[in-house]
């Protein structure tokens, strides 16, 4: 239980619903167990073992509770029927549909709450979900599919819903139906309800029994639904590839092993917890025709319980099945769904390594220099960058040029504070980054990346996700500034075009301009760019590089370039090799120098 309680915190803000709830289950509960006790006067009505009662019943302690209000019952109908047993039968009928219409309404009004609460928990764990996958650093990303993220803030939410939250409806209304029933049972005759407490622990035991490999099994369930789902995920986002390799075979096979696992995982759960129902309802109908054994024996024999009450007895018995087997299925979801909540619960207590400080301080601005000093960062024990030391005063163009895995990104990402340094520090006009707020520090900083990362929206949306709040005229003129006004212009809403999944009703060059106008209309005094035109075509990458020179002009900017033509008026060049820095200086002093930064240019001027 556990997980249970950890879930159940999140019902804080509807607890007015929750007790509400509490009141209406108590209500029927207790009328659901007047209901059956209420047949026991009809039915002496009907067997004609009534007896006339002329003077009203006097209270004489615990003991004589059940005849005291058997006979305050009757005196209340000879007074209102006489003599007429059809009049008497009708009053009594009418008081037994009145207790089982109120019954009735409360189990409605119990339902009608506890559905605010139970959707409001489901809610409220869903966005405290999205707010931790939103928050949490990119490096978290890299261990976990996002398929299986997909799954648990879907998948495993709607899981909980069905196992945890459904027994709120049922963690009141039940015991309290059992026990009322067992205390009217208890006023018929108490010799044999304690005759049927013998068998209750039996039975519970049985039962138990069957449940205690469902939370193995449905973590298998939920973790084969992830891994299915981050497949498909990667199908749709690789299928220009798959397509071009004629790899759709091979795609539709690891999807066909992954829904097989599943199916056969989903049998074995399922099978295991269907059979809760049988057994429990045949353990129960053993309990009753036990009861009608020995009940029998003390109306028929012993002459110990009469007719009416025995068969009023009956129903009550059996009213504890329904809400016995309710509790036994629920206790089997919460095994179900503690597989579920263990899932979303990682995610929910995965401490996030990049916090704001306690005492963070808020960056205003800049006005000096961007500073890296002895800066070491390992991923996974492997070193990627060491003793990397760089100055970027305001500004000026430094360029990172290396080849693959040199460490040029990471330079970008640690800048970003996507991750934090392992060693040394960075600082912003002196203050290190890890002092100050990220809000801060990321409102300083403009960030365009080699893949354009657009969103199912409008042009202008994309655009404004720079700067909510601007004008349609600083939208316009962030794209004239990007070289994206003219062909957004021609597109069929202009401004107002819905650009697709990832941008893809787009160009490659479009799109990057498009994110070059983000990061014009947020206007920041730092520029990121991450080999921003590495993968476009001429013509493409000469209206992107006139966009980024327009973009650049005043602003500090440090460049991470693979097609070194981009880079050659920058004021520093940084040649990098292994994490390291290997030589740095203008375009005109590395070509002099006839070092590493020369033979790159030579093996790009061959490629070329």
């Amino acid at each position: 239980m556990k997980y249970f309680r950890k879930i159940l915190r999140f019902a804080g803000p509807y607890r007015r619903f929750g007790a509400l709830n509490i009141l209406f289950n108590i209500l029927y509960a207790l009328f659901s167990a007047l209901s059956f006790v209420a047949l026991i006067p009809m039915l002496e009505v009907l067997f004609q073992q009534t007896e006339p009662i002329t003077q009203p019943p006097v209270y004489s302690g615990i003991g004589q509770l059940e005849s005291y209000v058997k006979d305050s019952l009757y005196f209340k109908m000879g007074e209102v029927a006489a003599d007429d047993k059809m009049l008497a039968l009708s009053w009594v009928i009418g008081l037994v549909l009145v207790l089982f219409l109120l019954k009735n309404i409360f189990n409605y009004l119990a339902m009608y709450f506890i559905t605010f609460l139970r959707n409001g928990v489901l809610k409220d764990l869903r966005n405290a979900l999205y707010e931790k996958i939103v928050a949490l650093p990119v490096s978290f990303y890299t261990e976990k599919r996002k398929g299986d993220v997909i799954a648990r803030i879907s998948s495993d939410v709607l899981e909980i819903q069905h196992s945890f939250l459904s027994i709120l409806e049922l963690i009141v209304r039940e015991p309290l139906t059992i026990l009322f029933t067992i205390l009217a049972m208890f006023v018929i005759s108490v010799k044999l309800t304690l005759f049927v407490f013998i068998f209750i622990p039996v039975a519970g035991f049985l039962i138990s029994r069957i449940g205690k490999s469902l939370k193995k099994k449905s973590d298998r369930v939920q973790r084969e639904q992830g891994a299915l789902l981050s497949i498909v995920e990667e199908t749709l986002g690789g299928l220009k590839v798959i397509k071009a390799f004629n790899a759709e075979g091979t795609f539709t096979r690891h999807f066909k092993a992954s829904t097989t696992r599943f199916f056969r995982f989903s049998n074995s759960l399922l099978n295991r917890q269907n059979l809760a129902s049988p057994v429990g309802e045949f353990l129960g109908i053993l309990v009753i025709g036990v009861l009608l054994w020995f009940g029998g024996r003390m109306v028929l024999v012993e002459g110990s319980l009469d007719a009416s009450s025995f068969i009023a007895y009956m129903g009550l018995a059996y009213n504890i099945l329904t809400p016995a087997k309710a509790i036994s299925k629920a206790s089997y979801g919460v095994k179900k769904g503690n597989a579920a909540a263990d899932r979303v619960l990682e995610i929910l207590e995965t401490p996030n390594p990049i916090l704001d400080p306690e005492d963070g301080r808020e960056l205003g601005g800049f006005d000096k220099e961007l500073r890296l000093e002895s800066v070491g960062f390992r991923y996974e024990e492997e070193p990627v960058l060491k003793n990397f030391s760089l100055t970027i005063p305001k500004g000026k163009t430094v360029a990172l040029v290396g080849q693959s895995g040199s460490g040029k990104s990471t330079i970008a990402s640690l800048v970003t504070r996507f991750y934090d340094v392992t060693e040394g520090r960075i600082s912003i006009d002196g203050q290190d980054i890890r002092q100050v707020t990220k809000a801060s520090l990321r409102q300083l900083l403009g960030l365009v990346t080699q893949d354009s990362i657009l969103f199912n929206d409008t042009v202008r949306n994309n655009i404004l996700l720079g700067n909510p709040g601007a004008t349609a005229e600083a939208v316009e003129g962030a794209a004239r500034v990007a070289n994206a006004h003219e062909f957004i212009s021609e597109l069929p809403q202009g401004y107002d075009t819905v650009i697709g999944d990832g941008g893809n009703k787009l160009s490659g060059g479009q799109k990057q301009r498009l994110s070059i106008a983000r990061a014009v209309l947020k206007n920041p005094p730092i520029m990121i760019l991450d080999e921003a035109t590495s993968a476009l075509d001429t013509e493409s990458e000469r209206l992107v590089q006139q966009a980024l020179e327009n973009m650049m002009q005043g602003r500090t900017s440090l460049v991470i370039a693979h097609r070194l033509s981009t880079i050659q008026n920058a004021d520093l060049i940084v040649v990098m090799q292994k994490g390291e820095i290997v030589e740095s200086g203008t375009h005109a002093e590395l070509l002099a120098h006839k070092g590493a930064y020369r033979k790159l240019v030579e093996m790009q001027q061959l490629a070329g």
